[in-house]
């Protein structure tokens, strides 16, 4: 809050955990994947899942647009400090901070002797360690988008592991018949348009499933797929909006069909 509050005006110093988080959020933005941490005022314009959400006009997203560049946010390695260069900017790290707190509670849990257990922060499971059943796996089920919470499409079968997922049938908002999600496209300021429902990754960092949920949903599922094979140690499942099913080539042994 005081770095965006200080926006135009000076730089903030922060803590050394702030400081990991925001740059690693910055270097992704700056990369133009879809993930932008700068989003922050378009978030706040559209409200999605707040109270007083509504559609906002096109000239209120094109405001809001010049507003929202990663480019324009300053990094001190030394001092520690972060500087949002233009008035009215605004980070929002709820693409990225879960994965990050999952990541470090585990590195406490270690700390402490626990050998074990699920780290659950909503829409972020970090598994440490092995289940309690005999073959030491533990089953994380997929959301079916269409169906009432806890409802699995799917089910992994994992061990020692991050699955993070990016959905839109959580938050959405409704006006004159048309349906909104809160997956913002920075480009354009309106919802990502794709046929896409959720994508799920796994992988051995909660941060780094929560950033590329975010960027796979972002390129659909044709380039998020390919995209995602691109990267070592990730996996991914696809789920679009009619229930077709994707998963990348390392989880043909791991997912299974909820029947």
């Amino acid at each position: 809050m005081n770095i965006n509050d200080c926006a135009g005006k000076n730089s903030v110093r922060v803590s050394k955990s702030t400081y990991i988080l925001v740059k690693k959020a910055v270097e992704i933005s700056k990369r133009n994947l879809g993930f932008n941490v700068a989003i922050g005022p378009l978030v706040k314009l559209w409200k999605i899942g707040f109270e007083g959400a509504s559609k906002p006009t096109d000239d209120e997203i094109k405001k809001c647009l010049e507003v929202i560049s990663p480019q324009k946010i300053m990094l001190n390695d030394v001092e520690h400090t972060v500087f949002l260069e233009q008035a009215g900017m605004e980070l929002d790290l709820g693409g990225i901070a879960k994965g990050y707190i999952a990541d470090q509670l585990k590195v406490f849990w270690k700390s402490k002797g626990v050998e074990s257990g699920i780290i659950d922060l909503g829409g972020n499971v970090l598994l440490v360690g092995t289940s309690e059943h005999e073959n030491g796996i533990w089953k994380i089920g997929v959301q079916n988008p269409l169906k009432a919470r806890n409802v699995p499409l799917g089910i992994l079968k994992l061990q020692d592991k991050s699955v993070g997922t990016s959905g839109i049938y959580e938050r959405k908002l409704v006006v004159d018949g048309n349906e909104y999600h809160h997956m913002l496209d920075s480009k354009t300021g309106y919802p990502i348009k794709n046929d896409l429902a959720s994508v799920t990754i796994i992988s051995d960092k909660s941060i780094v499933g929560e950033i590329w949920s975010t960027i796979a949903f972002y390129k659909g599922i044709d380039e998020g797929k390919k995209l995602i094979e691109a990267q070592a140690g990730i996996d991914a499942v696809f789920i679009t909006r009619d229930l077709h099913i994707e998963i990348t080539s390392g989880l043909t042994e791991t997912f299974y069909l909820n029947n």
